[in-house]
């Protein structure tokens, strides 16, 4: 019998961040993202990770 795995998976996405934009907004980005063939999701969370490391945290003081 298979073991299962225990514990979190490295990488796995734990937590979900809420924005609010306008639904044409959101439509055209969504549609842009699959004639892209990639996801909304997906794009969002390479656009943060860019915005984390072009914008480190200052050293406290």
């Amino acid at each position: 019998m298979a073991k299962k795995k225990q514990g979190k998976k490295k990488g796995k996405k734990d937590s979900q961040l809420v924005i609010r934009i306008s639904g044409e907004e959101r439509d055209r980005f969504v549609s842009l993202c699959e004639h892209m063939d990639t996801s909304a999701a997906r794009e969002i969370r390479k656009f943060i990770g860019r915005f984390l490391k072009e914008n480190p945290m200052p050293e406290p003081s």
